[in-house]
């Protein structure tokens, strides 16, 4: 089953502020005219939805200015990095339509180079090797109302500090037991100038390294180092690390890079419902609150991809909340209206029911079928046409029936008639109970003059319904996914955000489909009319299909919220 590709061209960016440094930059010819961005993610997870839209600025800008945006691991920290986050990462990149082909680096490669950095501060006198203990290290740097204090070890030598160092990286000492710290001013106004550390000690295999090393650049530092290396041009980075950026400068400037690089800072992406910090997520995954990194009720990008969504829908979104210096809250229910406008254009639509009652057409032949003509999709001239098997035994939803209707009410109830999709106009005789009162069957008629879902003679019905033909259906299994969290911001204001988890996140049923839905593969994206937009989940197999819902039809919270 093939899906209509709708991914041509995305509209052109705004100019927001970052673009327009950019612009101005390439038109006053610096850097000799050329923009070279990165993306820089720690491979200690899987990206999410906050990642998407840095990967979308950062690719982003280097393609309209024609330039190159490189990808590269922020390998630090081997505590918590792994080569499946690493392959994860790649392919999320590229599935959300951006290719960094040959500029794919690690910073880890860069760790002889950032060594001998630290020997050049060291020589300069700009860093020295501090033994102070963790408490000793607060009480030193002091506070904001107060300044800090040098620690005892900046008044040693350059040839003491340089033999201590190079001890710390031969691993006589242990972890904690001493770092180097760049010597930069413990009277800063700004904290993180206070002689922050640039190296620790910290005995833990790397991931590619193995155990070569057993210190560690700390980020501020690296990260520096590995733009002025790589040539960037353009650092974009999210908004918390503003207050790094004269550290940032400080290393560059100070070990005399030529045209250095320049940090610029943009709000990162904060959505309602969702959690994006890494710790959260992993602690998700690993007390098995979800599935794992790609469960469909997960703000990663995997998570997103098994669940329906498209990376155009995805790269729209970050286009629409556009780049701004503001941090602010941005309501689920935009995501949701991006995701919805997309698969509205690109989805075909298929008839299919979960929560089933028998329908009998008694005045319709026992054996026989009528093929009606249904359309694949209204918004979609080039989608065709398909055949729908209609039969004397049908399924409707329970919820389309109501024997004793309220005022408003348009759906099917005794005596009453309703047009089924793309077939006749149904009339209901008679109400089948079994012992216990509950309704299991429906015993009706259609009116064969109606068949396409209208009537020579005029008449109307309010109420549309779906169904599918009981003698042709097709079993599969559906996950009706809904928002992970029941608030808006879990875990503000200190609560527990675990406790702050949806119940009906996840709710799993049967589903009776028309036979052409027996024909989706893996990936394939549909839209069951009336029901919301699905996905086929790679859980599927020929035998039994799977389909997770990726969203519904409607924003159901807000019809919630408004009390309809």
């Amino acid at each position: 089953m093939e899906e209509k590709n709708i991914a041509a061209a995305d509209a052109p960016a705004k100019l927001d502020f970052i673009r327009e440094i950019v612009a101005s930059d390439v038109t006053a010819g610096r850097n000799n005219g050329k923009v070279v961005t990165r993306f820089p993610p720690e491979p200690n997870g899987y990206l999410h939805i906050g990642h998407a839209k840095a990967i979308s600025i950062d690719f982003g800008i280097a393609s309209e200015f024609g330039g190159v945006c490189h990808l590269r691991m922020d390998d630090t920290n081997p505590t918590k990095e792994e080569t499946e986050y690493v392959e994860s990462i790649q392919a999320d990149v590229r599935w959300l339509g951006f290719e960094f082909g040959e500029h794919f680096y690690y910073a880890s490669d860069y760790f002889d180079r950032m060594y001998e950095c630290a020997e050049k501060l060291i020589g300069m006198g700009k860093a020295y090797v501090c033994d102070l203990t963790a408490e000793e290290f607060e009480q030193y740097r002091g506070n904001l109302e107060n300044p800090g204090k040098n620690p005892p070890g900046r008044s040693r030598s350059v040839e003491e500090n340089l033999a201590l160092f190079r001890r710390m990286k031969a691993g006589e000492f242990a972890d904690g037991e001493k770092v180097l710290r760049a010597a930069i001013d413990m009277s800063s106004p700004n904290i993180h100038m206070r002689d922050p550390v640039i190296y620790r000690i910290r005995r833990t295999e790397h991931f590619r390294q193995g155990d070569k090393w057993c210190i560690y650049p700390m980020y501020d530092f690296a990260h520096a180092l590995e733009d002025a290396f790589e040539g960037i041009t353009h650092s974009i980075c999210t908004l918390e690390f503003e207050i790094h950026r004269p550290l940032y400068d400080w290393v560059v400037n100070t070990l005399g890079f030529v045209n250095p690089p320049h940090q610029y800072e943009f709000a990162r992406l904060s959505l309602d419902y969702t959690v994006m910090s890494k710790r959260k997520l992993l602690q998700l995954v690993k007390e098995h609150y979800v599935s794992g990194w790609d469960d469909p009720r997960m703000p990663t990008i995997s998570g997103m991809r098994r669940r329906g969504i498209t990376p155009e829908a995805i790269r729209r979104f970050c286009e629409v909340i556009g780049v701004t210096k503001f941090n602010s809250q941005t309501d689920l229910a935009l995501f949701e209206h991006c995701v919805r406008e997309d698969l509205n254009k690109r989805c075909p639509r298929y008839l299919a029911v979960i929560d089933p009652l028998k329908v009998t057409v008694t005045n319709y032949p026992e054996g026989e079928t009528d093929w009606l003509d249904a359309v694949n999709n209204p918004e979609d001239p080039e989608a065709g046409m398909r055949k729908l098997p209609f039969s004397r035994n049908l399924y409707i939803e329970k919820s389309d029936f109501m024997e004793v209707p309220v005022k408003g009410y348009f759906r099917l109830a005794p005596g009453a008639e309703v047009r089924l999709r793309y077939g006749y106009f149904l009339r209901c005789n008679e109400v089948v109970k079994d012992a216990s009162g509950e309704i299991v069957e429906l015993k009706c008629t259609i009116d064969p003059a109606t068949r396409g879902g209208n009537s020579s003679d005029g008449r109307k019905v309010k109420g549309t319904i779906h169904w599918v033909s009981a003698d042709h259906a097709v079993r599969s299994q559906v996950r009706l996914y809904d928002r992970l969290f029941s608030v808006a911001e879990p875990g503000a204001d200190g609560v527990d955000f675990l406790t702050q988890l949806n119940p009906d996140s996840l709710k799993e049923a049967t589903a009776w489909m028309e036979p052409e839905l027996g024909k989706v593969r893996v990936g394939d994206r549909v839209q069951f009319e009336r029901l919301g937009y699905f996905a086929c989940d790679p859980d599927s197999t020929p035998e039994a299909l799977v389909f997770n819902r990726t969203m519904t039809l409607k924003d159901s919270w807000g019809r919630k919220a408004a009390g309809k």
